[in-house]
């Protein structure tokens, strides 16, 4: 993995990484954001909680939203679901979607493995929790940089 957050995507990788999470919530209530920083300072899966808390991911109205969280430094990422999502997925769903993204990211194709963890994600939220005409887009779809 690059050594820095900023060389972990370029420019327009960043905006093809925005643009499959605007079309992952086409067809959801779900929400998908991405964070990208240096190191989680010891534990991923901790620090991908507090980051979820940090943007306010669990304050969506269906407990439905999902973090994918990256730590350049220490070469390794997480993808968080809130309660609502994890009740109902297969219980090894994240594991396969995290599985797709490895695959990518161990052949150094970062942007590749994120759009690919988006749209798989995506494609649960659909199942789950179809868009409705009354749905907002509760969460912003830039990814945040620690």
């Amino acid at each position: 993995m690059p050594n820095h957050v900023e060389d972990f995507l370029t420019q327009s990788e960043e905006q093809e990484v925005i643009e499959a999470i605007r079309l992952a919530e086409l067809n959801t209530s779900g929400e998908i954001r991405v964070h990208i920083e240096k190191t989680s300072n010891g534990d991923a899966t901790n620090r991908a909680l507090e980051v979820f808390y940090m943007l306010k991911m669990d304050n969506t109205k269906l407990q439905n939203a999902v973090l994918i969280y990256v730590a350049v430094d220490e070469k390794t990422f997480v993808i968080y679901g809130d309660k609502g999502i994890n009740e109902v997925v297969v219980k090894n769903f994240w594991d396969s979607t995290k599985n797709v993204m490895q695959s990518h990211f161990k052949a150094g194709n970062f942007k590749q493995g994120l759009v690919d963890g988006i749209l798989k994600s995506g494609e649960q939220l659909k199942t789950f929790f179809p868009y409705l005409d009354s749905d907002t887009n509760e969460l912003p779809n830039e990814i945040s940089k620690g």
